[in-house]
């Protein structure tokens, strides 16, 4: 008995001929709003790669043919050119228990300076217009007087980053010299960026002082000569040595240098405008310790534990400051009228230390109370266990964070969070892959982490706990 030929309607395969051309289907009633709404070039440029794609399944006979009717067709390029649309710079909640996290954005801006950030984009601003003589001004002046009340320094001036502002200070004050760096000292904070490589780059020659744990200040003594322009310390932020160790501090090494005629500078890294261990947190050295302490030039990150926006803080006496100022390379590090807006609101919270715990998020999230976080845990865990049963266990768990970005590299942040373990052993490799890959498919990806085959979603930084709860069902979705 023959085979009846194979019926048109449902299951059917589709051939290359059945596809319209791309005239054809941009003519169309429903493809015609899409032009409408998005234009020609986007839709006529989807509408070719969608049917290049159909083309080649129809070619392979795996094309089916509910899929070239014209409702199908108009919904497939509504998707594609939704999706090309989509940003590629997502919001994400951040629960992997590191506050300040590099590859997630590190410090969340306040409200105050999102507010400003967006009134100054919204029209014209005074970025280098001078209100008061109606000339020319200078985009440095918007937050220098408030850097000095803050630090103590008698001038400031910002770059783009903090990697900007010691190649700046570097290049500045010692090119075609030498600058004197403890061993100890010659970092690498990531990204390729490594203090020898930063000396090169700037035009100076790396003088290279003690050994890996102890420098001594002799050291520093002997080095300086002729040809020195420089003796900078460097804060090791992101690491620590121990043991059998020693340092010259700061107010030494400046009263060795300034006895040669030599200005000093360091790098604070990730530095502090306040002093974390009134909040209970550890201690980081603070720009106003350093100048206080007669460095000629400060130099620390806008985006750590200051909690502003990416910016490399130089601030220090006003001869050294100028001198960086004036040096060609500053203009094509400076920042743009974005984070110097985010920038200066910042700043300004810092005007009243009482309320900063409370309007800095960074800080917020910093000295959380680890009872309230294990609180919202508990709250959780009943929702959160439902969403991934039977595949997944959830229990409440103690946690340890991090500060991040470098902050304080061996110190833990007691913290709560869900343990989410695979119901069973074998290939929880693989099912925990699966479930991180489903919380970061979710329309307001979770970020977690993995430790102990278990994922560990440490709820530190989870303010808005109805942004996670709400995709719940999606998740379980996910993973049915």
């Amino acid at each position: 008995m023959s085979r009846p030929a194979e019926s048109v309607v449902h299951g059917s395969k589709a051939s290359a001929k059945d596809l319209p051309s791309v005239d054809r289907l941009l003519r169309s009633p429903a493809v015609s709003e899409l032009v409408a709404e998005h234009g020609h070039t986007l839709v006529a440029e989807q509408a070719r790669a969608l049917l290049d794609g159909l083309r080649v399944q129809a070619l392979a006979g795996a094309l089916d043919v509910s899929a070239v009717n014209a409702g199908a067709l108009q919904a497939s390029l509504a998707a594609r050119i939704a999706q090309r649309l989509a940003p590629r710079m997502r919001r994400v909640l951040n629960l992997t228990g590191t506050v300040i996290h590099t590859n997630l954005g590190r410090a969340l801006l306040a409200d105050s300076a999102l507010q400003h950030l967006l009134a100054m984009m919204a029209g014209p601003n005074n970025l280098e217009y001078d209100l008061a003589s109606g000339g020319r001004g200078d985009r440095d002046s918007i937050v220098e007087e408030l850097l000095c009340t803050i630090t103590g320094a008698q001038a400031a001036t910002v770059v783009n980053n903090n990697a900007a502002a010691v190649l700046l200070t570097i290049a500045a004050m010692a090119r075609g010299k030498e600058v004197i760096v403890s061993r100890g000292e010659l970092v690498e904070i990531g990204g390729a960026f490594r203090m020898p490589d930063v000396m090169a780059s700037a035009g100076a020659t790396l003088v290279e002082v003690g050994t890996t744990n102890r420098t001594h200040p002799a050291d520093y003594e002997r080095a300086i000569g002729e040809r020195t322009a420089l003796v900078m310390k460097v804060h090791t932020s992101n690491y620590a040595v121990q043991g059998f160790t020693a340092a010259v501090d700061e107010a030494t090494l400046a009263g060795i240098a300034h006895a040669k005629g030599v200005p000093l500078a360091t790098d604070l890294g990730s530095g502090s405008l306040v002093d974390l261990a009134t909040y209970g947190l550890p201690r980081e050295p603070l720009p106003q310790e350093m100048l206080a302490a007669g460095c000629d030039v400060v130099t620390f990150s806008g985006d750590k534990l200051l909690g502003g926006p990416q910016a490399g803080l130089i601030v220090g006496t006003k001869e050294a400051v100028g001198r960086i100022r004036k040096f060609p390379m500053k203009r094509a590090l400076r920042m743009s009228k974005l984070p110097l807006a985010a920038l200066e609101a910042t700043l300004m919270l810092y005007l009243r230390p009482e309320r900063l715990a409370q309007d800095l998020p960074t800080l917020r999230l910093l000295t959380r109370p680890a009872a309230q976080i294990r609180e919202l845990a508990l709250q959780l865990a009943p929702a959160v266990g439902e969403a991934v049963a039977p595949r997944f266990t959830v229990e409440v768990a103690d946690m340890q964070g991090q500060i991040g970005s470098g902050s304080l590299p061996v110190e833990r942040l007691p913290s709560a969070g869900l343990a989410i373990a695979p119901a069973q052993k074998k290939g929880a490799g693989r099912a925990l892959d699966e479930l991180a890959a489903a919380l970061r498919a979710l329309p307001l990806p979770v970020i977690g982490r993995v430790s102990d085959d278990r994922l560990l979603l440490d709820l530190r930084c989870l303010e808005d706990a109805p942004a996670f709860t709400g995709q719940l069902l999606a998740l379980r979705a996910a993973l049915a």
